[in-house]
Order: structure tokens, then sequence, then C-alpha cells
């Protein structure tokens, strides 16, 4: 959290000892501050999801003739037959993430394949709520986190976070399988277990790596991500995330338990690149 933001926090606790008028007010500004942010993302998240039209067609495989061998066994398995190919996917998540220590999160998405994603959480450090998102919308890339609602612990824009969480949205199109279904997508395949596909968001381009079973059941999935994963300059990093349970949620088998960070099929994964435990509660399709 940094010093600053310890510093507040005890600044605010010692208003709540030391004048009891000023504590009431201070609580009820919190509160009202919580409120309002929590509305606010909220109904970003909603308009993202309202704004997505109804699917048009409906998953065929025989749509998948003339893709790898890799390609129709993954997708296959992930679509089932006669599914509408949705545009937005809407999730509900909870998890750790690992902010120099593992904190429990609670979470809301909505990816919108033709406009990006809204990620609004609440973290919780030593007890006390950490509240923001992440987001790309019409291409413009944002994070905001505040402690209590009130400090500011994060904030960033600019076209390396557009960039950095383009990559992230590409690699969670897992999460969205039918938009892989979607015609001009480039398929090729390492063999049969591992087939890639080109993806192309705003600026960004990146060979989406995926490892699955013999049935088809993704097991990994990976990607060159624009990021700063030290805090340093900007670069692409090796992301991905190793896939431990899956469920099928309206026609769509996806991943419902992971673990991701940078340094994927590295040594490194573990000790350095791991920051996000997430677990799916629910997923609706539009």
């Amino acid at each position: 959290m940094g010093t600053v933001a310890n510093v507040l926090l005890v600044v605010a606790i010692l208003i709540h000892v030391t004048r009891p008028p000023t504590s009431m007010r201070f609580r009820q500004d919190v509160q009202g501050c919580l409120s309002k942010g929590a509305t606010m993302q909220r109904t970003s998240l909603d308009g993202l999801w309202d704004a997505a039209s109804s699917p048009s067609r409906t998953f065929r495989p025989d749509q998948l003739q003339g893709y790898p061998e890799a390609t129709r066994r993954y997708l296959g398995h992930a679509i089932a037959p006669g599914s509408p190919l949705a545009s937005v996917v809407r999730l509900r998540m909870h998890g750790e993430i690992k902010l120099r220590r593992w904190c429990p999160f609670t979470a809301e998405q909505v990816i919108s394949w033709d406009r990006g994603f809204i990620w609004s959480a609440t973290a919780r450090i030593h007890g006390f709520p950490v509240r923001g998102f992440d987001r790309l919308v019409d291409g413009h890339g944002m994070v905001r986190w505040k402690l209590l609602g009130i400090v500011p612990v994060i904030a960033a824009s600019g076209l390396d976070v557009t960039r950095s969480a383009a990559g992230r949205v590409m690699a969670e199109s897992v999460w969205l399988p039918s938009v892989l279904c979607r015609d001009g997508l480039t398929w090729t395949a390492r063999d049969v277990l591992h087939p890639q596909v080109h993806l192309t968001i705003g600026p960004e381009a990146a060979d989406l790596r995926l490892c699955i079973d013999a049935d088809g059941v993704l097991q990994s999935v990976s990607l060159s991500r624009w990021s700063n994963p030290d805090n340093t300059r900007y670069r692409y990093e090796n992301f991905g995330g190793l896939v431990e349970q899956e469920h099928r949620f309206a026609g769509f088998t996806v991943p419902t338990r992971l673990r991701v960070g940078y340094f994927a099929s590295t040594n490194r994964f573990e000790s350095d690149g791991e920051f996000f435990r997430a677990t799916i509660d629910d997923a609706a399709y539009r």
C-alpha cells in the first residue's frame, strides 16, 4: 500500500478516537463515498453489458472445417452445438490477489469483445477494503484503486496501460470462446495439443497459445503481453494462466479455477510471476 496510505489511515483512526463528532461525519462520508463508487462501477458494468446486441448465429461443429485438429478439439469441447455465439460475458468471481501479500477479493467483470472489459473488485488488506477497477473501453485503458473509497492507491492511464489491457482481454477470451469462432481469425497448431490463434485489439496483436488435453479440455493459456510486472519499464513478457477446473454455463465450458501471472511456463512463475488466483462463481452470456 505504501507509507502515505498507511499514514492517512492512521490519521483517520486518530480522528475517530479524539474527535467524536468529526468521526461520525467521517464514517458517514466514507460510507457515502463507498456507496457512490459502487453505484458508478455497477452502472459502467451494466452499460457495457446492456449495449451488446443479441447473437444472430449459433455454433455448428461444421463451422470448424478447415481448422487445425487441435482447434476443432478445443472449440468443440468449449462450445455446445446450437449455442448462440455470444459477444459478451458477465462473470462473478472471488479469489486472492498478490499485493505484496495474498489478499482476498471479490469481483464482477464484463467482457464485451467489440468494446473491451471492466473488472470491478474489492480486495481486503488487513481487513480494510480497497475498491477499484481495471478497464479497457472503446480503446482507452484505465486503472483506479482507492483505500476505503477515498485514499488513492493506484491511478494510471495512457498508451502503455491501454496496450497492457488489450493483452489481458486477449488472454481472457477463453471465458468467451464464441469470439474465437469469428471469421477472419488465423488458427495454427504446433501439434494436436497446442493450438494458437492470432488476435488483434486496438494497437496490440498477439498469438494466444493454448495447451489442451486429448479431450480438448484447456490446461493453460499464454501470450506475450505488453506490461511492467516489476514496476520498471514496459516491455513484452510471457503472461498466462494454469487452469485447474472448468464448468459449463449456458452451453460454454470455460475455466472456473485458475492461477494467473507472468513468466508463464518458467521456474519464475510461482516465485515471481503468479499474482492472481480466481474462482468463477457464475457466468452469463448474450
